[in-house]
């Protein structure tokens, strides 16, 4: 299986940021797809392999990934799900973004060597968060070389977590705490996604296409 596909999903990333101008409402509708998407993945086959050998701690561990995850992005000011405001004065180097997202991306590759699915549902949800990402350090006044060490190391991360999980053989002895802490990650970030992406909480068409491509592209995968 292709781990270094996230690695591509973050260069497609910031080539549409840096070729395209896509607009706020083009990344929220790509933001959507791509939350349904990852939910979808998750709730139709990686949550049911996890609960296979259900026991109460699976449970906890999903709603520790939950909980992890608002710490996360309470340092990243929610970049995973597209809430990165542009700051054109911003010359320091933002070591907290870059922290929170490298350990996000680091547990979400854990078991996506294991899933080809998984990895479809990673490569799709990095490509607008990339996008974001992108636009928002192209907008600061941080030089190119930081700019491109800091997305370089973003996309190695989740290869590296895969690779962690191969290789280390403690971490293989505990492969199902962590995948259900995983999913808690996932839901999480997908839900926010889902709920958020409309303005003021309005009906929007497109969205509710979007969505809805994204499930059923999931269920027939």
């Amino acid at each position: 299986m292709n781990i270094s596909l996230p690695i591509f999903a973050v260069i497609v990333g910031f080539a549409i940021a840096l070729f395209t101008k896509a607009g706020k409402a083009s990344i929220q509708l790509l933001l959507s797809f791509s939350g349904a998407f990852l939910l979808s993945i998750t709730v139709f086959e990686f949550l049911p392999e996890v609960y296979a050998d259900y026991s109460k701690m699976t449970g906890l561990l999903i709603m520790t990934g939950i909980l992890l995850q608002v710490f996360l992005e309470f340092l990243s000011k929610g970049a995973e799900h597209g809430h990165l405001h542009h700051d054109k004065n911003k010359t320091t180097f933002p070591y907290v973004l870059f922290i929170s997202l490298c350990i996000h991306a680091l547990i979400e590759g854990y078991p996506i060597h294991t899933n080809h699915h998984l990895l479809y549902g990673v490569v799709v949800h990095k490509i607008p968060v990339a996008v974001i990402i992108s636009s928002f350090l192209l907008s600061s006044n941080l030089s190119k070389p930081k700019i491109l060490s800091f997305l370089l190391l973003f996309a190695l991360m989740t290869p590296l977590g895969s690779l962690l999980h191969q290789h280390f053989e403690f971490l293989a002895s505990i492969e199902h705490y962590v995948h259900a802490l995983v999913i808690g990650i996932f839901l999480h970030v997908s839900t926010t996604i889902l709920f958020e992406s409309s303005k003021n909480h309005q009906f929007s068409f497109s969205k509710t296409v979007s969505i809805i491509l994204g499930i059923l592209i999931a269920y027939f995968l």
